[in-house]
């Protein structure tokens, strides 16, 4: 699904981090290290990155 705008828990604006977290994983930087440096401190903030899965394009499909 597409990424929630913010926290389900806390509120807090997590929506614009995830594609900066994505691609500096995928570049090798440690998962820990990336959410600390977003400022993503509380773990209900880290679980609705960490656990997000992309299934937009198995929903909605453009074939």
């Amino acid at each position: 699904m597409i990424i929630p705008v913010r926290c389900f828990t806390c509120g807090k604006v997590i929506g614009s981090s995830y594609q900066t977290f994505v691609k500096r994983v995928q570049l090798g930087e440690d998962p820990k290290q990336v959410l600390d440096d977003l400022g993503l401190k509380r773990y209900c903030c880290r679980r609705m990155i960490i656990a997000h899965s992309n299934l937009i394009d198995e929903i909605i499909p453009l074939g």
